[in-house]
């Protein structure tokens, strides 16, 4: 995220907090932190490992009311890979008009956006008697360098974190 966005995400979300009359404590203002320095897709317990690193006291309880606050204001979205746990996309406040690949393999999952998708959804629901409003595509995939390799750059990227 660029630092303008990130710092506008951040002052968004603890105006939010401010009107839901909820203190930032320093266990929260790392959490913030750590999500709008980031623009991979998450889990909580990511999350709560990356915040750690940032101040050792934040708690799995704090990560885990802060997400529900993260996705009711709309800055992050929850989104449903079809995992046993959620991702929470720090992208979407910024970007809410994406749609992901996500690696059957290595577990990767790649933003994209595609004008032709968006035409072509357009022009589904113009001929089925509809106005599109938004879409949401996820397309499953393999990953190559892991099929040619048996590993993936990608997932050591994803495991250290940008």
């Amino acid at each position: 995220m660029a630092d303008a966005e990130t710092k506008c995400a951040k002052e968004r979300f603890r105006d939010f907090l401010a009107v839901k009359r909820l203190r930032v404590t320093p266990q929260r203002q790392a959490i913030i932190d750590t999500v709008f320095s980031t623009t991979q897709h998450f889990t909580a317990e990511q999350l709560l490992a990356w915040s750690r690193r940032r101040d050792k006291s934040v708690s799995r309880a704090t990560v885990y009311r802060t997400l529900p606050l993260l996705t009711e204001s709309g800055l992050v979205k929850e989104m449903d890979f079809g995992k046993e746990y959620k991702f929470y996309d720090p992208n979407y406040a910024a970007h809410p008009n994406h749609d992901h690949i996500i690696c059957e393999d290595c577990g990767h999952i790649e933003e994209f956006d595609s004008p032709r998708i968006r035409e072509l959804g357009a022009a589904i629901s113009r001929e089925m008697g509809f106005s599109a409003k938004s879409h949401r595509l996820q397309i499953s995939a393999t990953c190559n360098e892991f099929q040619q390799r048996g590993f993936c750059d990608k997932l050591a990227k994803e495991e250290r974190k940008d």
